[in-house]
């Protein structure tokens, strides 16, 4: 039997591998934010959600204490519903769409340097807005141009994706980039009510971004993704996604910017205002109980036996629960002629729906694109059950109890914990190469 020959192997010196980079660079740089599109887009967020969560606390701890005494140039609560809706929220929908889009249109990925600029203007924008509720209003003002700048540039961005597309399924990707559009115009909206002094129109025009662009995006990702995500965790459920299921989403948060408008100076009065309390608490109870039958369908009690595909249907029970809330909070005001639990509704939506799926979506795509298994660990899954428990607080506080300020100032707290703590941990992965030492 003859030997195999034995081939000598010459390392040719010369730039080490992406392999032995991550093994030997575990620093963090700033570079390394622009190695791919969520990076950027998801540290910024990351960082604006961790101040914006900050200030709330003390906006908190200053109702309740004279201690802080803050100046303010603008309504609190104005400050804080525009930054949780347009602020931080935007920046994580570039960094996903952006990785996720050009796969879904079948067209070249944008170079992660074209986002820089616009994303640093959304991210400088809301910080500027933040600074200026307490400085004075042309600060705040001038804060919201530059957010709006930034909000607008991406829009453009990613409808440049659109029409390059030949793809023949662009339903989720168009509706994703006409929410956008929403987005902006009420960013635009809220700029111009507060330059004119219109406080009833620039809190419609938040609530209009909430739903009719927040809700939008994350109701169109939603129907593309959770049912694939479950079908690949879980290969004995069905990816089962109806159009019809889409439609009613879009359907309901149609119908909530209408309510937004028509009540935006207050409830209709007389018997077209009962009417229209009765009429809109029965449509959010059936849309609710609909959405509450399709989280199960969708396999919420399967997934708990995974911990990440677990926060994602538990996230989506949310926005069934919140519709449910809602419809009761209307016949409830109708009953009692005075508003009850209308904000427990609105937080069981953005705190228990909206920063749920966030927490898990997000925690999804950046433990998969640095190179780590798709698992929520302990402290993952630790941060959010905490969220529920914020969640909960909030709800209760809404009930307008004589402990309201307190557990306002808890939820607050707790919201700054979670994010905070999740905040760091994964804005450390972004500024390192992968560990698994492939590009990206």
């Amino acid at each position: 039997m003859s030997e195999r020959p034995v081939i000598a192997l010459r390392v040719i010196p010369g730039k080490p591998s992406a392999s032995a980079r991550a093994q030997v660079e575990r620093r963090w740089r700033a570079g390394h934010l622009l190695l791919a599109p969520h990076r950027l887009g998801f540290f910024l967020a990351v960082s604006l959600l961790a101040a914006a969560a900050g200030w709330w606390v003390l906006v908190q701890l200053d109702r309740v204490s004279a201690v802080l005494s803050l100046p303010y140039a603008l309504s609190p609560s104005l400050v804080h519903g525009a930054v949780m809706s347009l602020g931080f929220l935007p920046l994580f929908f570039s960094g996903f769409l952006f990785t996720a889009g050009p796969k879904w249109l079948g067209v070249q990925p944008l170079a992660p340097r074209q986002l820089l600029v616009p994303l640093l203007c959304q991210a400088g924008g809301w910080l500027v807005w933040l600074i200026g509720a307490h400085l004075h209003g042309l600060t705040a003002l001038a804060g919201l141009l530059l957010a709006g700048v930034g909000l607008a540039w991406v829009t453009a961005l990613f409808w440049g994706l659109i029409r390059r597309s030949r793809a023949e399924d662009q339903l989720h990707a168009r509706t994703v980039g006409a929410a956008c559009v929403v987005g902006c115009l009420s960013l635009a909206g809220l700029a111009l009510s507060l330059l004119l002094g219109a406080p009833a129109v620039a809190r419609a025009c938040v609530l209009t971004s909430l739903w009719g662009f927040i809700v939008v995006v994350y109701v169109s990702v939603a129907h593309r993704m959770i049912p694939f995500f479950t079908s690949s965790a879980l290969p004995f459920i069905d990816a089962w996604r109806p159009f019809w299921v889409l439609w009613l989403m879009l359907g309901v948060a149609a119908v909530e910017v209408a309510a937004v408008w028509i009540e935006f100076d207050g409830s209709p009065q007389g018997v077209a205002g009962m009417v229209w309390m009765a009429a809109r608490g029965a449509f959010e109870l059936a849309a609710g109980a609909v959405l509450l039958w399709l989280a199960v369908v969708w396999g919420l009690v399967q997934s708990l036996k995974n911990r990440l595909l677990a926060m994602l249907h538990i996230g989506f029970f949310w926005f069934g629960l919140a519709l449910v809330l809602g419809g009761v909070s209307q016949w409830l005001d109708l009953l009692q002629d005075a508003p009850v639990l209308a904000l427990g509704s609105l937080h069981a939506l953005t705190m228990g729906c909206l920063a749920s799926l966030m927490l898990a979506m997000v925690t999804r795509v950046s433990c998969g694109h640095s190179g780590r298994a798709l698992v929520a660990d302990k402290l993952v899954w630790s941060l959010f059950w905490l969220l529920q428990a914020a969640t909960l607080l909030r709800i209760a506080a809404a009930a307008q109890t004589a402990w309201a300020g307190g557990l306002l100032l808890a939820a607050a707290l707790l919201w700054a914990g979670v994010m905070g703590v999740w905040g760091l941990r994964l804005g450390s992965w972004y500024g390192r190469l992968r560990t698994d030492g492939r590009p990206g």
